[in-house]
């Protein structure tokens, strides 16, 4: 790429972020559209994350965040206004600046999520789901999940309390529907999602037993890994049905350049994402 003084300088802030893709296939589309721009990925503590924000806004070429893994919920507070999903699921995964210096969120996890089922031919409606994890891409997925009207949809996490909270949130909007599962057994549900980090580090363990999924049902792995996640490989070996998360990646893509000013790009890519899926197949 042509890295110039002119050049819109995006972040992808997180930690970890070594298993980040937004920079390769962002950056491959602004070099293939002739856009003046480039994503980079900063490692940064929860306990750094407000300085580094309010530093990096600092430079007048900064053109926004792409925020993943654990600053998602974070990052919320420091917003002066955010869209409604983000506000139902408490996180936000894209920020941008206005000329006031007021910072405005987005979240595209769970759009983008929804319309990676759509990809897959995964129907939601009326269907029993459980959620593994309730951090910020476990509230989006919960979020769309419920909005597509499964019938139930039962949220899991290490931290039983913090699976409470996402009830609490999306309970006003979705009601009975949402509840907190007893715990991460896939026994009975008809699509589970691990929304955990688990997976992410050599020797983790797996966020659910693919061996308890009934016969028939779908899993989709968030995780967003150059390699089959091990509960990936743990299903393929069971004969489980199951989707790596790059389609919720790539489905993302159009609505990120919209929120970014890059209406063109977004309108040429809408309609076939081929070359977006040709970037992030797993290697």
């Amino acid at each position: 790429m042509n890295i110039t003084g002119t050049t819109r300088v995006f972040v992808i802030v997180g930690d970890p972020v070594a298993q980040v893709r937004a920079p390769e296939v962002y950056n491959h589309l602004f070099q293939r559209h002739g856009v003046d721009a480039v994503v980079v990925p900063a490692k940064v503590p929860a306990a750094s994350l407000t300085a580094f924000v309010n530093n990096a806004l600092l430079a007048e070429n900064f053109g926004g965040f792409w925020v993943t893994i654990p600053h998602k919920a974070a990052m919320l507070k420091l917003m002066s206004r955010c869209d409604a999903v983000a506000k139902i699921a408490g996180a936000v995964n894209a920020v941008r600046r206005h000329a006031d210096g007021s910072l405005e969120g987005a979240l595209f996890d769970g759009l983008g999520f929804a319309k990676g089922l759509d990809h897959f031919g995964i129907s939601v409606a009326g269907r029993r789901v459980l959620v593994v994890g309730a951090g910020g891409g476990g509230q989006a997925v919960a979020a769309a999940l419920a909005e597509r009207g499964a019938a139930h949809l039962a949220i899991s996490n290490r931290t039983a309390a913090r699976a409470a909270d996402l009830v609490r949130l999306l309970a006003p909007t979705y009601g009975p529907a949402v509840a907190v599962a007893p715990s991460a057994d896939p026994a009975g549900f008809d699509l589970v999602v691990n929304c955990t980090s688990q997976g992410l580090k050599p020797g983790d363990a797996l966020p659910f037993d693919p061996a308890r999924v009934d016969r028939g049902a779908a899993v989709v792995d968030i995780i967003m890994t150059r390699e089959p996640t091990p509960l990936l490989k743990a299903c393929a070996a069971l004969g489980v049905t199951a989707y790596p998360g790059f389609e919720m990646l790539v489905q993302q893509i159009p609505e990120y350049l919209r929120f970014f000013g890059f209406e063109t790009m977004a309108q040429t890519l809408q309609g076939d994402l081929s070359e977006v899926r040709a970037v992030l197949k797993p290697k």
